[in-house]
């Protein structure tokens, strides 16, 4: 039984050296500011993974944003392949020059953002409906600014802590 333990504690802190820290992406070009990237308007295209890796969906969604003062507002219109439609706005507000919090009808508390470089994790927890019944998530999206008009997102989404799927997004800033 101690064996057991011990290997499983040495797979813990193996694991927990794996994972990566916003700071890690301080020095990498260019700067990603949510505010200045998301105002106007922005496309992008994602898909949902079992936690098999299987794609289980693809989307588009087409999203405005607003600043006024410390507030970015995103209206989100999602389309997924199967023709469902949902809506998401996200008010973000700016708490320092590294870090946010945001707010959004779906999602459970307050989200809380930092970011360094062209790198931004965003985490919160969002209740989703799969299989008739809604399942609180937890999500880690980690945002990485490619050039001034893309930028790729991934997360894992989480539930009792095990990942219970990945989502994947890339945006394109769309000229006005």
């Amino acid at each position: 039984m101690k064996r057991i333990l011990a290997i499983g504690l040495a797979l813990m802190m193996l694991l927990a050296g794996c994972s990566s820290e916003i700071s890690d992406y301080r020095q990498q070009q260019p700067t990603l500011d949510i505010f200045h990237y998301f105002e106007g308007k922005t496309e992008a295209w994602g898909m949902v993974q079992d936690r098999s890796g299987k794609q289980i969906r693809r989307f588009h969604v087409e999203i405005n944003g607003d600043v006024k003062g410390d507030t970015l507002t995103l209206a989100e219109h999602f389309v997924y392949d199967d023709g469902e439609k949902q809506q998401r706005v996200w008010h973000i507000r700016r708490i320092s020059s590294d870090r946010y919090e945001g707010t959004a009808g779906d999602i459970e508390g307050v989200a809380s953002g930092r970011a360094a470089g062209n790198a931004l994790n965003w985490q919160y927890s969002m209740n989703v409906k799969a299989s008739g019944k809604t399942w609180l998530l937890h999500f880690d999206d980690w945002m990485y600014l490619q050039d001034g008009t893309h930028l790729f997102n991934k997360t894992d989404m989480k539930k009792f802590g095990v990942t219970v799927g990945t989502l994947t997004l890339f945006f394109t800033k769309v000229e006005q």
